[in-house]
């Protein structure tokens, strides 16, 4: 019976239309947050879409395991797509990306860098409130 079932599932797959095609930067779902946020795939990613970017790029070193970091990311997505695409947010997971960890001196998560044409121009580590949040990222963004 289980059997059968997986087989029906395995061939309603093919049955679906397929997924709409998405916009460069590779996001998904349809809110606002998730469109200007992303989560950093590889060093390759990281580079064509943080160091290269037009925009001012907030990046957010997390982990997994990370409490605050649990805490931080949901309250600072809500506050990135706010800026109304002024600016985008880069979620590193630091087991995933050790190298980029190292590369960028994250000794603590969360630890959350503003960067600007590729250099990292403000820092902090740790959890923020939503005034602090603001006000690090309209001194990002020029505001």
């Amino acid at each position: 019976m289980a059997q059968r079932l997986a087989v029906r599932r395995l061939l309603a797959l093919g049955r679906r239309p397929p997924a709409p095609q998405s916009l460069p930067g590779r996001t998904f779902g349809g809110s606002a947050i998730r469109g200007s946020t992303f989560n950093v795939q590889d060093g390759g990613d990281f580079q064509e879409r943080v160091v290269n970017s037009t925009k001012p790029v907030v990046v957010d070193f997390h982990a997994q395991w990370c409490g605050p970091c649990k805490i931080l990311g949901p309250r600072l997505e809500k506050m990135v797509a706010k800026q109304e695409g002024k600016v985008v947010m880069a979620k590193v997971d630091i087991d995933d990306h050790t190298d980029l960890a190292i590369e960028y001196e994250v000794s603590a998560v969360p630890t959350v860098l503003a960067m600007k044409n590729g250099d990292v121009v403000d820092k902090f580590v740790g959890i923020k409130d939503e005034d602090q949040l603001e006000a690090f990222l309209k001194k990002l963004i020029g505001a």
